[in-house]
């Protein structure tokens, strides 16, 4: 006999028409809300370092100590590359520079933008794609208990710009709790996707079920499934008009070549799917 699937207590939203998902995303209800978008729906949301752990079969017990070796390597020999080299204390700073130069992390990378997320979700996938969503505020609210402490932690206290934070919470990965925002100093590439990031307190569990515990999860976290083949060719045709492509996202010459994938599908003057010519052309 197979059991039901528990349904998760937050909202999962269908999405078949990219009207819909631009009236409900730009509305009141999800203002102030950061978004990430993944381009198959049926992944979690697990952070680089979490799905590296998992896939290769790391071992739990060994998960802090060689997260905390890797950032150690970094700040070793990242001097090497760097105009600005962040203080050692500044965890927060060295983690989203890993994270941007392709290190695995505990970060997950959102945006303010829902659009932007979309076009992370869309662009190259071909089956259906997901934006989440997630509202800080509800999140920060929150307080947790931590082993060997007195009384409980609220949230905006384990802040990772704040000293010690990285290895006073989140090493340990102990409780499951989750935070968001930004180091004090920001990259380029942060910047030209209204970037934030998503952080989670343990790396075993994706964040959706961390924030699936919380009080009020149907305010804290949403699922917007997309239906791609519905929805993609008109959504990609507004990111472009919106100037949202790999080239204003990673600012740089790599950022221009992955922006000449859409380009082999995009003509100003024909469909060169249908090869129909548009009026005037």
């Amino acid at each position: 006999m197979t059991m039901a699937r528990q349904k998760p207590p937050f909202e999962t939203i269908a999405v078949d028409s990219w009207s819909t998902f631009q009236e409900v995303v730009t509305g009141q209800k999800y203002r102030s809300w950061a978004f990430r978008g993944q381009a198959d729906a049926r992944w979690p949301l697990y952070s680089s370092i979490s799905r590296y752990f998992r896939e290769h079969g790391v071992n739990q017990k060994a998960w802090a100590g060689q997260e905390e070796r890797i950032v150690r390597i970094f700040q070793r020999k990242a001097h090497l590359f760097l105009e600005h080299v962040p203080a050692e204390s500044d965890a927060f700073q060295w983690l989203a520079l890993m994270q941007h130069h392709g290190a695995p992390t505990r970060l997950l990378d959102f945006t303010w933008s829902p659009f932007v997320a979309a076009f992370f979700a869309l662009e190259r996938t071909t089956t259906a794609a997901a934006v989440w969503a997630l509202y800080p505020p509800e999140i920060w609210r929150v307080k947790h208990k931590f082993p060997a402490r007195k009384g409980l932690v609220p949230g905006d206290m384990l802040n990772l710009r704040i000293p010690d934070n990285y290895t006073r919470f989140f090493l340990g990965n102990a409780v499951p709790f989750v935070v968001t925002g930004e180091p004090n100093v920001m990259n380029q590439r942060l910047v030209a996707q209204s970037g934030t990031f998503v952080v989670p307190g343990i790396l075993s569990r994706p964040v959706e079920d961390v924030l699936a515990m919380y009080p009020n999860p149907e305010r804290t976290v949403v699922k917007f499934v997309l239906n791609t083949t519905a929805i993609r060719e008109e959504a990609m045709r507004s990111f472009y008009s919106m100037n949202i492509t790999n080239a204003t996202l990673f600012p740089g010459l790599d950022g221009m070549a992955r922006s000449l994938a859409y380009e082999l599908e995009f003509h100003w003057g024909y469909d060169p799917k249908t090869m129909k010519r548009y009026p005037g052309y």
